[in-house]
């Protein structure tokens, strides 16, 4: 999971396309047998799916704190 703060003047879309295209760069640069290994060296480290919710109104540390204590809910 990721939390990002970010200025609503830009698409979802856009801003996460921009995050699997940088990440995917910096991980296939760092690490390139996983390319090789999972991806027959294709161009593609990231599908074209992806999940967005909002928590608006919700002070970082209340999210935090919600999910450190998922696992404890789960017993």
């Amino acid at each position: 999971m990721v939390l990002i703060d970010y200025k609503p003047d830009k698409s979802l879309s856009t801003l996460v396309g921009n995050i699997k295209t940088v990440s995917s760069r910096l991980i296939s640069k760092e690490y390139p047998w996983l390319a090789k290994k999972y991806f027959d060296n294709k161009p593609c480290f990231w599908s074209g799916g992806y999940f967005v919710a909002s928590c608006g109104g919700v002070k970082v540390e209340q999210l935090k704190n919600y999910v450190e204590n998922q696992e404890k809910a789960k017993q």
